[in-house]
Parts: structure tokens; sequence; C-alpha cells
């Protein structure tokens, strides 16, 4: 009879292990976070409600989206500081000019209403990049807390929305200051409800200090981007004063700032820095992966999460390795 109280322990302890064990390999799993970006724009017209609604059924962890300040202070969902002709038709039907179109800092949010923003024009480069994305005419710009409602209409309660603000220090006219959007940004957030569901992203470093300072229960994103043409981490003047040289790498000028997420453009992330940022105590989710063995070899090097234009092609490689996938919302009928 001595025998059993000693093989329970080891039944307990074997089991305990297992449990465990189970736990080290689901764990991060679980946290990986499937992102959208701009709803998805490989599929839908980006930045719109036809989008979103996509990308929920397919089923995504996050919503990303970007945002601008309207002429009366409505926080609506667009990319750009202006209407972008690429993918903007006027009350007639007509394709914008060719360059920069009315601000969104101009126009009032019912003036942009007149604007339809459901297909990519013809011919071009840009319509050529994303030849699978789907029409959806009559659509127009939305308000964030338009979209705010439609996820709780639909109650994709576990759904989470990565919002950047779109500026550009460089180029101070194009938009309403960095106080005044973060602060519309944040008041939208919280008329709905939803400050425990968002985390704000920018290149712009600015915002992301000013929603530290104001709402520090909301994770700030740090974008980086760092090409041959692009780099918004050399001189500190995206980098709200931060510099490069006063820090030995990108993720530790990140963690100096503040940051919970570092987001850098794929092509400047490495599996060395990955694991550098983990180690800091930082999220690691590039963006904007597309190419399926893109995606492959950020798995591989166990980022936290993806933003990419085609969600459906990410969950196709997270199911080929048998990871957890974010559950479908059925479209409204």
């Amino acid at each position: 009879m001595t025998g059993f109280p000693a093989m329970r322990h080891a039944l307990r302890s074997s089991l305990l292990r297992s449990v465990l064990a189970l736990l080290a390999v689901s764990g991060p799993a679980l946290a990986f976070d499937l992102q959208a970006h701009r709803g998805g724009r490989g599929l839908m017209p980006e930045n719109t409600l036809p989008a979103f609604e996509h990308a929920l059924a397919l089923g995504v962890d996050t919503l990303e989206l970007d945002i601008g300040v309207t002429a009366d202070g409505v926080v609506a969902i667009a990319h750009d500081p202006y209407l972008n002709p690429l993918i903007t038709r006027d009350g007639a039907g007509q394709w914008l000019a060719a360059g920069k179109g009315p601000l969104i800092r101009s126009l009032t949010f019912a003036q942009l209403q007149a604007y339809e923003l459901g297909r990519i024009q013809p011919g071009t480069a840009y319509a050529a990049t994303f030849p699978t994305q789907q029409a959806v005419d009559g659509t127009k710009m939305p308000a964030l807390a338009a979209l705010f409602e439609r996820v709780k209409a639909l109650r994709a309660d576990h759904v989470r929305f990565n919002i950047e603000t779109k500026l550009t220090p460089t180029e101070p006219g194009d938009t309403v200051g960095a106080e005044a959007m973060t602060r519309a940004l944040l008041r939208a957030v919280r008329d709905a409800g939803m400050a425990s569901r968002v985390s704000i992203q920018s290149f712009d470093w600015r915002t992301l200090q000013l929603v530290q300072q104001l709402e520090p229960r909301i994770p700030t994103v740090y974008l980086t981007t760092q090409t041959a043409n692009s780099d918004n981490v050399r001189d500190g003047k995206w980098t709200a004063g931060f510099r490069l040289a006063d820090h030995a790498s990108v993720p530790k000028l990140v963690k100096a700032a503040g940051g919970a997420v570092w987001s850098p453009n794929g092509g400047a992330v490495t599996e060395a820095l990955v694991k550098e940022a983990q180690s800091l105590g930082l999220k690691v989710i590039p963006w904007t992966i597309n190419n399926r063995a893109d995606l492959e070899r950020m798995l591989d090097w166990g980022v936290d999460g993806i933003i990419t234009d085609y969600p459906d092609r990410l969950r196709e490689a997270l199911r080929r390795r048998d990871l957890p996938l974010p559950p479908p919302v059925p479209k409204a009928r």
C-alpha cells in the first residue's frame, strides 16, 4: 500500500508537467493577432464598412484602419489626408482628377458623403496591385462611430480595432494638428465605450505620446518604416524627438518612447530584431505582409501578429500549422 501515494504523486507531477507544456505551446498561439489591413483591401474596398464586415465574416482578431478629422470635427475612416483620385468618384460618377483631391479637413462629413469609394479606378497600377478586390458601388466614407456601432450590432465582442492617426509632421497643413486629432479620436473611442478594445498606432509618434498621457490604458503601437525611399526613425522628425542615434536599435527606441507594440515594415524586420523586441516586453506586429512565403517566414520567426491585406491567406497559413483561428462573425441578414 505504501506505493500508492508515491504513484499518485508521480501521476500528479506528470499531469502538471503536461499541462504546463501545453500552455507553453498554446499560450503564444492564442495571443496571435490577425489584423485585416484597411479591412482587407486585397478583397474589398479599403476602409469601408463592406470591407470590415467581410473581414469579420472571414474571422479576424483586429480591424486595422486609418482616421482623419473633418471640418466639423467628425472622426472619419480614411487613409489619405485628401480624397484619393485612385478610389474616389464624385456624385456624377466621375473619377476625381489626378493628383490630390480635396482635403478631408476642409470638408464636413456631410460633404464627404457626396463621394463614392466603392472601387479602384480601372487601368491604374493600383488596380493591378489588387486585382481580386471586389467592387461595391455606392459605398461612402464611414465615420469611426458607425464602425463601432456596426461591430456592436453584429455582436463581434472579441474583435479589436487598431486605429492609425494619419498626419504628417512635414505637411502640417494637410490635417488637423496632432493634439486635435488625438483628442477627437479619444473622444470617439470613449463615447463608444471602446477604450478596452482599441490600440492606437502612428508613424507620427507625437500622437502616441499624447495617448500615453491622456489615456494610458490604451496600448500604443509604434509604426516604423525603413526603406530606400522612406525612413521615419532616422532624424527624429517623425518620432516626437526620440532619436535612433541615442539608442542601440529600433526596438530600444520604441521601448524608450513607451510603446506596447512595435510595428515595422516587413522588409526591415529580422528574426533577431523580433527576439530583441520581445525580450524588451514589446509585441511585434509587422505590416503589410501579403505574400504567402513572407507570411510563413514571419510565423516562423514568432511574431505576435501580422497586418495583411489578405486575411484569408493568413488564416490559411495559421490553419496549416493547426493554430487557433479567430471565429467568423455571421453577416447581418
